[in-house]
């Protein structure tokens, strides 16, 4: 088994350094606890490199994502750079990466603890014992498509871009869905709109191909708004789902919001050969600097890397079960407390998770 790591730390902006903190505390315990080592570098991304090198990501960062077995990330964005052009913003950095890493895959866990069902919108019977994961394809689809654009047509302006997929990029997020369910509860969502989009036809045909080798999964296809209201009424009925890139930047938000607050979610980014970590709350310029922010999403997205990149899967379940404990202990941090729980600040919610390892 491998016993040395080497991960690039991408902090960025907002509360990203102060939440990146936390998740190194908390695998400086898991390092001691399991005899492995990692070597940590720091890169700079986002809003931050721009001020300093004037580029959302400089390439001597993408260098660092280059050289190491992850990348454990935190935000980017903020008011600062809002008015720079789109290609100058700091979340073409993020989008960079996702590229040049060739990150075909993301991962969204959503699962709803118990301690925090009141802080769901959705009544507490719907959404005990939720436990599902959004997987999209990251990729491909209409933000990728060509052509795209904007012109004057007939007198009157027209934007336009192209929802294409090929077969094997379709193939291979099917693949790695099938392959993920074969480790949870063996069934497989698959969500397109294959009523009306030709491309979305060619989409369910190759998972049903992909299928024949999954045999001992389950696989059902659910158009994309189908999908949408039975994550509200059902959602304890879902185990994986996976779907195209735009279809999952909204269901994945939507599966997300079941559980309640957005600091305790977790997500991976995977391709071929490197993997990519990062909380999917944002920057929060607002609370930056006042350690109050929430890390356990950033702890959570720790305990992915151990087990996607590492092959640790005990080691992530530890963390898991410790978030849990914090959890059922009654200590909050400011987004998630209610009336009658422990408010901590940054620091102290990483404490007795570690203590709790």
């Amino acid at each position: 088994m491998k016993k040395h790591f080497k991960i690039a730390v991408l902090p960025g902006d907002g509360i990203g350094p102060e939440i990146i903190e936390s998740a190194l505390k908390v695998l400086d315990v898991i390092s001691k606890k399991y005899g492995i080592t990692f070597e940590y570098k720091h890169g700079l991304v986002g809003g931050a490199a721009i001020d300093e090198t004037g580029d959302p990501l400089p390439p001597e960062t993408l260098k660092i994502c280059k050289e190491s077995d992850a990348v454990l990330f935190g935000a980017v964005g903020g008011e600062k750079w809002d008015n720079l052009p789109t290609d100058k913003r700091p979340e073409k950095g993020l989008l960079r990466i996702r590229k040049e890493l060739e990150l075909f895959a993301n991962i969204r866990p959503a699962k709803a603890y118990a301690p925090l069902l009141s802080s769901s919108p959705l009544k507490e019977e719907v959404i005990k014992g939720v436990d599902l994961v959004v997987l999209r394809e990251l990729t491909g689809d209409v933000y990728f498509g060509e052509p795209r654009g904007r012109e004057v047509r007939n007198g009157e302006r027209v934007g336009y871009n192209t929802m294409i997929y090929y077969e094997h990029e379709i193939k291979r997020i099917a693949k790695v869905a099938f392959e993920m369910a074969r480790n949870r509860r063996k069934k497989v969502t698959s969500v397109d709109k294959a009523n009306v989009l030709e491309v979305s036809g060619l989409w369910r045909e190759v998972v049903n191909e992909v299928h024949a080798d999954y045999l001992d999964v389950d696989l059902e296809h659910m158009y994309v708004d189908n999908c949408a209201m039975q994550l509200i009424r059902r959602p304890k009925d879902f185990d994986v789902i996976v779907t195209g890139n735009i279809f999952g930047d909204i269901i994945s938000d939507e599966a997300g919001a079941l559980t309640g607050s957005l600091g305790m979610l977790p997500s991976a980014s995977i391709g071929e050969r490197y993997a990519f970590y990062e909380p999917i709350h944002g920057s929060a310029p607002d609370i930056a600097g006042k350690g109050i922010a929430n890390p356990i999403a950033t702890i959570l997205s720790a305990a992915m890397m151990l087990e996607i990149t590492c092959k640790l899967p005990q080691a992530a379940r530890d963390i898991e079960k410790a978030v849990e404990k914090v959890l059922e202990d009654d200590y909050r941090t400011a987004d998630i407390w209610s009336p009658g729980t422990k408010k901590v600040n940054t620091a102290e919610m990483t404490e007795e998770i570690i203590k709790r390892l």
